[in-house]
């Protein structure tokens, strides 16, 4: 027969989750909000880029680019750098496991040519996946996942530019997730050092009348790093975004489970409570009928 102490402990789990309720609604309008900012930093981020690109472009049709330290593929690839873009804080899903299933792939690729691969890690839990696994990172940096700022991406990528010019490495890979739409966001790899020179076609010769102070191999001296730059910035600012998508839809499957789980509690904790009250008209019922026979 249940008793009035199954009946306490059921309201006791139904509050309990109602609160727990309450925090994931609450972390799912947060990340909601917060998305629309990350979109909106991507769009105000692309014109710098883009302008960027142009100017690039216009040089690197004068044959100025070709010699650049950045642009040069090495003959021989000894050493490999990763930068793998997690975030710092849990609770997104499935956004962390999959960017981090797609850095063991290229790992894998990468030591399947018998390169040794150094890791750059952004974000808590790439670091403690890789240290949990016995994988020292060459730097990690944390606290900057969330919100990205330019100086933060700024310090990443002279970073690995100073390791690939130094030659300690002979090429880099830029990890992190790409936000196509709030249901989707997809984990991507894309090279980031060298820079690969077809990025740079299709642009308008320089006229011959511009004249340059200083001259075009040092403004490109100049650009490519801050281009460099540019895109490790937009990598983090992609991965921001996706990882807000990511916690608001596990907000939101959080909620909709805790609704259904106190449904269900509601539904046994009303069950015992007809039972009970079942139990006790029979025991009265029985009671008087008891006491008339006596009569």
């Amino acid at each position: 027969m249940p008793g009035s102490g199954q009946i306490r402990l059921l309201r006791r789990r139904i509050r309990s989750v109602k609160s727990t309720q309450k925090i994931t609604r609450a972390m799912e309008m947060i990340a909601a909000s917060r998305i629309l900012k990350a979109q909106r930093r991507v769009r105000e981020a692309r014109p710098y880029a883009e302008q960027l690109t142009e100017i690039i472009k216009g040089l690197a049709a004068s044959n100025e680019a070709k010699s650049h330290p950045l642009l040069q593929a090495r003959e021989t690839v000894g050493t490999v750098g990763l930068i793998v873009m997690t975030s710092d804080r849990g609770l997104a899903g499935a956004y962390n496991a999959n960017l981090l299933k797609r850095a063991e792939r290229v790992i894998r690729e990468e030591s399947n040519q018998g390169t040794q691969v150094e890791l750059f890690l952004i974000g808590r839990k790439a670091e403690g996946y890789f240290k949990y696994r016995g994988r020292r990172a060459a730097r990690s940096w944390t606290g900057v996942s969330d919100s990205p700022d330019y100086l933060d991406a700024q310090n990443i990528a002279q970073t690995v530019i100073s390791a690939y010019v130094e030659g300690r490495l002979d090429r880099v890979w830029l990890l992190y997730t790409d936000f196509k739409s709030s249901l989707t966001q997809v984990p991507h790899a894309m090279r980031l050092l060298p820079v690969e020179p077809s990025e740079f076609d299709g642009g308008s010769k320089i006229p011959p009348e511009f004249m340059f102070e200083p001259g075009p191999a040092e403004i490109l001296d100049l650009l490519i790093p801050r281009y460099v730059e540019a895109k490790v910035f937009h990598g983090m600012l992609e991965s921001a975004a996706s990882e807000h998508a990511s916690r608001q839809r596990a907000m939101k499957s959080a909620t909709d489970n805790a609704d259904e789980v106190i449904s269900s509690l509601t539904r046994v904790m009303n069950q015992a409570r007809q039972d009970q009250i079942t139990t006790e008209i029979s025991e009265i019922v029985g009671g008087a009928e008891a006491l008339s026979n006596q009569g």
